[in-house]
């Protein structure tokens, strides 16, 4: 399972930052891990230097194996909490393809 982390120009995509999210990913996906090649994170801060609510988006991409890619997007105050509500959309939206694919 290959992990790509992308930054807009307005986070710093720094090492760390990287080995956080990747390791939480592994962790978050870790049962579905035979059956995704290939996870991309897109994170962006939508007003750049100005504040507001909900300004930070996060964008997870699965690609499971011989399946269409799954997306899923969460917007919030920070990027952590943006990461985890797009991940634990991105675990349920896995859940159910492959509980799907299972009753066929």
């Amino acid at each position: 399972m290959k992990i790509q982390i992308n930054t807009d120009k307005n986070i710093e995509g720094h090492e760390r930052l990287e080995a956080y999210f990747s390791g939480e990913l592994e962790k978050g996906l870790a049962r579905f891990e035979e059956k995704i090649t290939r996870i991309e994170v897109h994170f962006g801060d939508e007003n750049g230097e100005k504040f507001s609510l909900n300004d930070k988006k996060c964008v997870i991409e699965v690609r499971p194996v011989k399946l269409q890619p799954i997306t899923v997007t969460e917007h919030s105050d920070t990027l952590e909490k943006a990461f985890s509500g797009a991940l634990a959309k991105a675990k349920k939206s896995l859940t159910t393809t492959f509980e799907k694919q299972k009753a066929f």
